[in-house]
């Protein structure tokens, strides 16, 4: 890879939770090397991030400015940024068809449960997202302190598909 930042896309399928907490955390952690981006697959009308999600962040001193939900055809415009890796977080964008990226960026599905399915007292399900932000954070630290060497496309794809079992 050139010295330019790796361009990571976070897909799943309404853009509110895992998505939004994955993009936050790679940001927050290395974006001089990475750059992340999230979208949806079908993002509802005025979707929004979950308020629990723009919470755990916080707590966590992770910054959220700029965060927002998005249908994954805007990060597919003509003047969006090239990816170089796309990794879906959720099991039902992964299913999906995803539409055809510039570039044939690398690929990988790093699967979390939805914490916004979470049922329970409201402690309860900030604890949900804890905990995916937790399970996030492991791989998302393996990814950042991979070796230069790694980052090309085809050891990125494999990179990656790896750490999906971290």
């Amino acid at each position: 890879m050139s010295d330019r930042p790796v361009n990571v896309r976070f897909l799943c399928t309404h853009n509110s939770a895992r998505s939004i907490l994955v993009e936050a955390v790679l940001n927050h952690i290395c974006k001089a090397r990475f750059m992340a981006f999230s979208a949806g697959s079908s993002p509802r009308d005025n979707q929004q991030p979950n308020p629990l999600a723009l919470q755990v962040l916080g707590a966590a001193g992770i910054a959220t400015d700029g965060v927002h939900s998005k249908s994954w055809d805007e990060l597919g415009a003509a003047s969006a940024p090239q990816m170089n890796l796309v990794i879906t977080v959720c099991d039902n964008a992964a299913g999906e068809v995803c539409p055809f990226w510039s570039g044939h960026p690398a690929t990988a599905h790093w699967g979390y449960a939805d914490p916004s399915e979470d049922e329970g007292s409201e402690e309860q399900k900030l604890e949900g997202f804890r905990k995916t932000l937790q399970a996030i954070r492991h791989r998302i630290d393996l990814l950042v302190n991979l070796p230069p060497h790694h980052l090309d496309k085809l050891a990125l794809q494999t990179s990656a598909r790896e750490l999906a079992r971290s």
